[in-house]
């Protein structure tokens, strides 16, 4: 590849003159050509959602899901290239069963958070690997408190904490429009969200894209605390009523 990178984008394992190392920059990249995705954490749980790309017409709805449980009470959303992050969900269930049969509770969020980022960091220290091209949003909600926690990890194998965040295409317009949203409403429960989040998801979406349709999942008391997909009925409303403030918002406009 001819420009900066070149000769010192063939491997993971090469640092360029200025400290850089492409391969894994090339993976973030593929994280920001994707779909967006978003998590919050509620006063009551956490709520997913991802713009899922239709790519025909004919797919069957729920095909080629971007939001995936982990276990009982954990949840997933990514952004990137989705055969790769179906890797790391596998993964985090590998882990969270393993300690499960250990020690016959839960994983902690914050250890499974870490044990994931550290799988990652490993694809970028050999040669006969490549970094994953995805970013993983991990939710989870505390069997004993009800506490929810929300972790991005991050290509690179970097582990952030968050209480809200987006990763994806549109992801500098869904943040800044999360923290409007979080200002406004401090005390957000997931209920109360679905809809927030649904005129999110619509309103960064890039027009010159392939239609999509909205995947909205959610660890709550709606739920039992467990992760689930929200219900057909709730997520239509949430939606219609999203396209219909956008809509008059433009109006306004």
């Amino acid at each position: 590849m001819a420009g900066t990178g070149a000769g010192y984008d063939l491997s993971v394992t090469t640092f360029s003159p200025d400290g850089r190392v492409f391969q894994v920059e090339y993976a973030g990249k593929a994280v920001e050509n994707s779909g967006t995705t978003l998590a919050i954490c509620c006063k009551d749980g956490v709520v997913f959602a991802a713009e899922k790309f239709l790519l025909s017409k004919m797919l069957v709805h729920g095909t080629a899901k971007r939001i995936f449980p982990v276990h009982r009470r954990a949840g997933m959303s990514i952004a990137g290239m989705v055969a790769d992050a179906r890797q790391i969900v596998s993964r985090a269930r590998s882990e969270a069963t393993q300690f499960m049969n250990a020690y016959c509770e839960e994983i902690p969020p914050e250890l499974l958070a870490e044990r994931l980022g550290l799988f990652m960091h490993a694809y970028t220290l050999y040669w006969s690997v490549r970094p994953f091209g995805c970013t993983a949003l991990l939710g989870c909600v505390d069997e004993e408190t009800k506490k929810p926690s929300l972790f991005c990890i991050e290509p690179n194998g970097m582990v952030y904490k968050y209480t809200a965040t987006a990763e994806g295409k549109g992801k500098q317009a869904a943040k800044t429009e999360i923290e409007k949203v979080l200002a406004n409403n401090p005390e957000l429960t997931c209920e109360q969200a679905l809809m927030l989040v649904a005129k999110i998801i619509h309103k960064v979406h890039d027009e010159k894209d392939k239609d999509f349709e909205l995947e909205i999942s959610w660890i709550c008391p709606a739920s039992n605390y467990e992760h689930a997909q929200v219900p057909v009925e709730q997520r239509k409303a949430a939606e219609a009523e999203a396209e219909r403030i956008l809509e008059a918002e433009q109006e306004d406009d």
